[in-house]
């Protein structure tokens, strides 16, 4: 059965859909969104209302033939997937159902009902439990460790050649902290000789990503990060 803007756990799909192909880190091609989403046999144009629908809602950004999940796109999923009410009446895909997995794994924030729609396919018995991996960090001490985590899978899993832009280093670390927080301990872990942040050129920066990165009082914007030796 087509996906229909007035059905608010297409969105919450959609957006499923978007986080697993890593939207929520980079942009990606929309034909990526689109296999995931367009069953076999159906055509976009099915799923065309409830795609503009979110991007409307600043939910889902697209630019040219790229889509992203913004952070108002994550806390909308996150609320989506806690939400009681979203259930599943029909048997769901294999796609879908790793989705779901893979977000009680990294995100451990489903609720119990969510967590059971999960438990009825063929990958429930590869279900870890939820983590506090994303609770809220307390401390510069706590950011300093988990930002040079963060920095180390990017730089590793990318290849960024040790310059790893701010912006998916705020994106990575979310809501666990707010932003005038993630700046100044941002910033102070460049006074105390961690990070060096670094200007230069981006060559596929958007007005988004330039905003997600930071501004220093003497230098001005600065895009990477590249972690010193200490």
């Amino acid at each position: 059965m087509p996906l229909k803007a007035t059905d608010p756990h297409a969105k919450t799909l959609i957006l499923l859909a978007l986080w697993d192909i890593g939207a929520a880190q980079q942009e990606v091609n929309k034909g990526l969104l689109t296999k995931r989403i367009v069953p076999k046999g159906g055509k976009i144009g099915d799923f065309q209302e409830v795609l503009d629908q979110l991007s409307a809602e600043d939910l889902m950004q697209v630019v040219g033939k790229k889509v992203f999940l913004p952070a108002k796109g994550m806390e909308y999923l996150s609320a989506g997937m806690n939400n009681p009410e979203f259930l599943f009446k029909n048997q769901i895909g294999a796609k879908t159902g790793n989705s779901l997995l893979r977000w009680i794994r990294e995100m451990g924030t489903i609720n119990n009902e969510a967590s059971s729609l999960v438990a009825s396919t063929e990958n429930a018995a590869e279900k870890k439990p939820p983590s506090d991996s994303l609770a809220r960090i307390a401390s510069y001490e706590e950011f300093k460790q988990v930002a040079l985590d963060v920095y180390d899978n990017l730089n590793r899993d990318y290849n960024l050649d040790n310059l790893v832009p701010i912006y998916r280093i705020r994106r990575e670390i979310g809501d666990r902290v707010t932003r005038s927080q993630f700046n100044d301990w941002l910033l102070e872990m460049q006074a105390n000789d961690i990070f060096q942040l670094m200007g230069g050129e981006m060559p596929d920066i958007t007005p988004d990503k330039a905003e997600d990165s930071i501004t220093t009082s003497l230098s001005g914007l600065r895009y990477y990060a590249k972690r010193l030796n200490s």
